[in-house]
């Protein structure tokens, strides 16, 4: 777990990493021309953030407690996008993100498409 806070200017530059990395690994997902990724002020220690394919707007956070519990848990990716999906992850697929491990997974379909979340 990293502690590490963020300045002003490592944040911008993570978020552009982020944008950048999501554009070219995209493999489903909307694209309606909006920005990449939306900044997420809740994030708080020991949470996680996913990189969402494709994004308009969708934020993909799993809590520090969540994690931490490693049960299964339904997380609702909607962020500020007009519309809702639902990513599902495995008690393993929580270790694994907790560890620093990557993991992808793909969100339900709504308006007709979906995401595929990535973290670490």
């Amino acid at each position: 777990m990293n502690d590490h806070i963020l300045t002003r200017r490592e944040f911008t530059l993570e978020w552009a990493l982020a944008v950048l990395g999501a554009a070219t690994i995209t493999i489903s997902g909307c694209d309606d021309g909006s920005p990449g990724t939306s900044p997420s002020p809740s994030l708080q220690p020991g949470d996680k953030e996913g990189s969402v394919s494709a994004n308009h707007g969708h934020v993909a956070i799993v809590r520090a407690a969540q994690i931490s519990a490693a049960n299964a848990v339904a997380v609702d990716i909607r962020g500020q996008a007009t519309h809702p999906h639902l990513i599902e992850l495995t008690g393993s697929q929580l270790t694994t993100i907790s560890g620093g491990g990557r993991v992808s997974v793909v969100s339900s379909t709504d308006d007709a498409h979906s995401h595929t979340v990535t973290f670490n």
